[in-house]
């Protein structure tokens, strides 16, 4: 059962650590100002992508398939939406612009609310057999 814990534990923490990152970028894009501001405003936006990405089509679908809680799955799938409207909106802008650092701040306001309910009810509810983990079904299984 250690061995089953410590995967789950290190996909949550991958989440976590993640979650941590992007939270810092939005942080330093508050104190930041012209270039620096648009490559910190990129870097945040394809780290979403990429963690989007990654729970929609991965860990998602392994938490809900394990876990009872079909509205909390829907309202976290629903603000992976409203991120993926804000970023496209958000490409079409230029960091400079006025509209771009408003739809920016709020992008970080739904990010880091959804950080917390995600971290605060769904994470804790994961899955903690290997099986259930997508990255784990792909490695071969060794006997002892």
């Amino acid at each position: 059962m250690a061995d089953t814990t410590a995967v789950a534990s290190s996909v949550i923490e991958m989440l976590k650590n993640d979650h941590e990152k992007v939270k810092g970028l939005f942080e330093e894009f508050e104190s930041a100002h012209g270039r620096e501001q648009a490559d910190i405003a990129a870097a945040a936006i394809m780290e979403l992508e990429v963690h989007a990405d990654l729970e929609e089509k991965l860990i998602y679908p392994a938490i809900r398939e394990e876990i009872d809680e079909n509205e909390m799955m829907n309202e976290a799938v629903e603000e992976h939406h409203l991120v993926h409207v804000l970023i496209k909106e958000l490409k079409k802008l230029r960091p400079k612009d006025e509209v771009f650092q408003a739809k920016f701040k709020v992008l970080g306001e739904l990010v880091k609310h959804h950080i917390e309910e995600e971290e605060g009810e769904m994470l804790p509810k994961a899955p903690c057999r290997p099986a259930q983990w997508p990255h784990e079904q792909q490695q071969p299984q060794t006997s002892p």
